[in-house]
């Protein structure tokens, strides 16, 4: 395997709970793949984190592969035949910078009546069928306990956003939200998370975010952010570790299970 900037080591031969940590790396278990272990730089004067900044599409709710459909449709509608895998690895970022990514030559007019009407579309013939991941709400009762502030941060309407904090059930547990009424621009520029942190009201090296898609990563990190990946967006993990990820987890009933060895636990 090509040495990465996360360091990740393959222990096939080590059983869990068996790999050593030192106070400066800590050793973190994945549920899919037991031996894939990743090291992340936790030094002992590293802040605890006080808010988490959680994208919402991919790692909240299953809606990644609804938004590659209502996008592939959204296309052959307007003329453009394109694969919906190829459009598949452009989600998470919004219309104003997936679409540029799949077609360079698209006017500004043609584009922005595009994106009105895959936005239309998804409203209504898609986001009916988004269903929650399990464990968000038990995942968040966690972080509220231990203090941890939950900002939403999504580049999606305000109607997407209010839809989806009532599909996961967890209003009264966050803190407040973003949505495209908050930005100029989606990620992978770090509008969004520039926004969730002003509105967490606290500094970069005391929030942790957490994605999907290797366009939150990059998002993030502009904004000197820090990472924890969900697998649940459907993206590779070489494409995540690549962004810059520093932990890797299933989903939220994953980091809920780990979460006594996770960064929000440490230090």
């Amino acid at each position: 395997m090509p040495r990465l900037r996360l360091k990740l080591r393959l222990v096939a031969a080590r059983p869990p709970g068996r790999v050593p940590a030192t106070p400066e790396f800590a050793v973190v278990e994945t549920a899919a793949f037991p031996a894939c272990w990743g090291v992340m730089n936790l030094s002992s004067t590293s802040p605890r984190a006080s808010a988490a900044l959680f994208d919402v599409d991919g790692t909240l709710v299953d809606s990644n592969d609804l938004h590659a459909a209502a996008w592939a449709e959204a296309f052959r509608c307007f003329g453009h035949d394109i694969p919906e895998q190829r459009i598949r690895f452009q989600v998470g970022k919004g219309g104003d910078n997936l679409i540029p990514a799949l077609l360079p030559d698209l006017g500004d007019d043609e584009r922005e009546q595009l994106e009105a009407y895959r936005s239309d579309l998804y409203k209504t013939d898609y986001l009916p069928e988004v269903e929650p991941f399990p464990g968000v709400r038990p995942l968040f009762e966690r972080l509220r306990a231990d203090g941890v502030a939950i900002v939403l941060a999504s580049s999606s309407g305000r109607d997407e956003v209010d839809h989806n904090l009532d599909l996961i059930g967890c209003r009264d547990l966050v803190s407040a939200a973003t949505s495209r009424d908050d930005v100029e621009h989606s990620k992978p520029c770090p509008d969004i998370f520039e926004a969730a942190l002003g509105k967490a009201g606290v500094p970069a090296d005391k929030a942790l975010v957490v994605g999907d898609t290797p366009w939150d990563v990059k998002a993030a990190a502009r904004t000197g952010l820090a990472t924890i990946g969900f697998r649940s967006g459907g993206f590779e993990d070489r494409d995540l570790i690549e962004a810059g990820v520093k932990a890797l987890y299933d989903g939220p009933e994953d980091l809920l299970r780990r979460y006594h060895s996770s960064p929000f636990a440490r230090g």
